[in-house]
């Protein structure tokens, strides 16, 4: 049995979690929101993540290709949030560089050894 939670299975363990919440948000969008529409778009996100995790972990090569430039994305996205967000600033008040910090490093780690571990460049 493959170790979900190693560093080479890194990013396909945060697409796992990515796509149950979406599926959670889903049901919970579906059943209790009574939204027909919304919850369609949200399982976009959960097909997506949760097809990505299951290929990356199948040892496909190009799943393991996209979920890197995704986290990597993410992580650039994280980095120029530090600097320039104005409405995730406004809603963390003084948490924000805390949590947005956190996820930077965390992400930017987590790219830095999935890429390593499973020799993508």
């Amino acid at each position: 049995m493959k170790k979900l939670f190693s560093l080479e299975h890194s990013l396909e363990a945060l697409a796992a979690l990515f796509a149950i919440a979406a599926t959670l948000g889903v049901l919970q969008s579906f059943i209790i929101g009574k939204h027909f529409v919304i919850p369609t778009m949200i399982l976009v996100v959960a097909v997506l993540f949760g097809n990505l995790a299951r290929f990356g972990l199948a040892g496909q090569r190009w799943a393991k290709h996209v979920l890197f430039w995704i986290f990597f994305v993410e992580t650039c996205h994280a980095f120029f949030a530090l600097f320039w967000a104005k409405t995730p600033r406004e809603m963390l008040g003084d948490l924000f560089t805390p949590v947005y910090g956190a996820v930077f490093v965390v992400f930017a780690f987590l790219c830095w050894q999935y890429s390593r571990k499973n020799e993508l460049f």
